[in-house]
């Protein structure tokens, strides 16, 4: 008889790592040993599960399912041939191979496969599983879109985007009367392209604001799926959606994952959701009126030609590090409801430079943090001031530093087109080129 106490120990050692395989078997071992061999199926199973090809596993549950079966049962030779008892119903040990044999007639209850495979469906899950109804309807309700409460007038400085985003969108859906006009559609496709962490999805969202729209934000995850054909049709339903809701803002986050250029990829998914962008984008799926497409991404250069034609992201708005009134204004906003005293804005602004919207909340997060270190060690409470926020200035590198860098190169050797001359000329001006 195998100690309980053991037993228990081995148990917990095979809790504990749960993929060591002989440790695993040696359990099952002394468990069919000990006459548990209902247990010791569990374990046996587990470990076929986790090598399906291991000589040893097979032989152990050729061990339990023999224990668990009447004396006269006679197991299989190597490669599972199916043999009937020998005269007199003499048991027969295992060969190596252990697949399985049925008993003889009158010897008893056969193995309960189906219970067995029953109880496997409840360990490993379903390889294929069957969409509802609701999943396969394209005009299925997924919720409303967003309604921000952000304007424009929200975004501190970037007077150039404001303008480009004006005249683009905002000019056309203001006055109908011009839009008839001029045969001005509403809608359209505009990229924002530049560093990270500048506010391009802030700016989309106070333009949904401004324009009064409602606002979809789409991102990676929800378009790309590792099941063919589950990306396209994602794609499909997010534009029905906006469709729906127009008039809507549909916001295209790192668009250069969703619609790289296919030139840089073999995968044929990509390629397929690619083209299913550009035939969204047309409006082919669809009537687009009402949808206004905005798409951001880092690295331009990346997307896909094909949708960066007119009529669909042909408009690109360059989006820069923050500018010292949109630099102010994120202090400001960043440092409000905080206890602060003696803090000088200009001095931080001229510090700051070429701090993206995320260093500089970074910058006002490390200040506070210095302050509430500083009270929680001499036990008295003190404002947030200058010494903190230059001590935090100081120890943050900007994080527009890489970009810039590849940007500089983009301008210098891949601008032949014209298409980034906005980019050289900052790079100009900041004397980085």
């Amino acid at each position: 008889m195998t100690d309980p106490a053991l037993l228990r120990s081995l148990q917990a050692a095979v809790d504990a790592a749960p993929r060591d395989l002989p440790l695993r078997l040696h359990l099952a071992e002394l468990l069919v040993a000990g006459g548990d061999a209902d247990q010791a199926l569990v374990h046996a199973v587990a470990a076929l599960q986790a090598d399906p090809s291991s000589a040893p596993a097979r032989a152990l549950m050729a061990r339990v399912l023999a224990a668990q079966t009447p004396a006269t049962a006679v197991d299989p030779p190597a490669g599972g041939a199916r043999q009937d008892p020998p005269a007199g119903g003499a048991r027969q040990d295992p060969p190596a191979g252990g697949a399985r044999q049925d008993p003889p007639a009158g010897a008893g209850e056969r193995f309960d496969w189906r219970r067995a495979e029953e109880d496997l469906g409840a360990v490993v899950p379903p390889v294929f599983v069957e969409s509802s109804d609701d999943e396969d309807d394209d005009d299925a309700d997924e919720g409303e879109a967003e309604r921000p409460t952000v304007t424009l007038d929200d975004v501190g400085g970037m007077r150039h985007v404001k303008e480009r985003l004006q005249l683009s969108f905002l000019g056309p859906m203001s006055d109908p009367r011009l839009r008839a006009l001029y045969g001005k559609s509403l809608s359209g496709g505009l990229l924002l392209y530049g560093p990270p962490g500048c506010g391009k999805t802030f700016i989309a969202r106070a333009l949904a604001g401004q324009m009064g729209a409602g606002f979809l934000s789409v991102a990676l995850s929800d378009v790309l799926d590792m099941w063919l054909g589950n990306s396209e049709r994602n794609l499909h339903r997010v534009f029905q959606q906006a469709r729906r809701k127009a008039p809507c803002v549909l916001f295209l986050d790192e668009v250069d994952a969703i619609g790289m250029k296919r030139s840089l990829t073999r995968n044929s998914g990509m390629r397929t959701t690619v083209q299913q962008l550009l035939t969204e984008l047309d409006g082919m799926g669809g009537d687009n009126e009402g949808v206004f497409v905005l798409a951001a991404t880092n690295a331009p250069w990346d997307v896909d030609p094909a949708l960066r034609r007119p009529g669909r992201l042909g408009r690109t708005v360059l989006v820069l590090p923050p500018d010292a009134p949109a630099r102010e204004a994120i202090l400001r906003h960043h440092l409000q409801g905080r206890p602060v005293a003696g803090v000088d804005l200009a001095k931080l602004v001229k510090r700051t430079e070429d701090f993206s919207g995320a260093d500089l909340a970074s910058v006002c997060e490390s200040a506070a943090e210095r302050a509430l270190a500083d009270s929680m060690r001499t036990g008295t409470v003190r404002t947030i001031g200058m010494t903190d926020l230059l001590a935090a200035v100081a120890e943050t590198r900007p994080s527009t530093a890489a970009w810039l860098e590849q940007a500089r190169n983009v301008a210098l050797y891949a601008n032949e087109s014209g298409e980034y001359d906005e980019l050289r000329d900052y790079l100009r001006k900041r004397r980085l080129l």
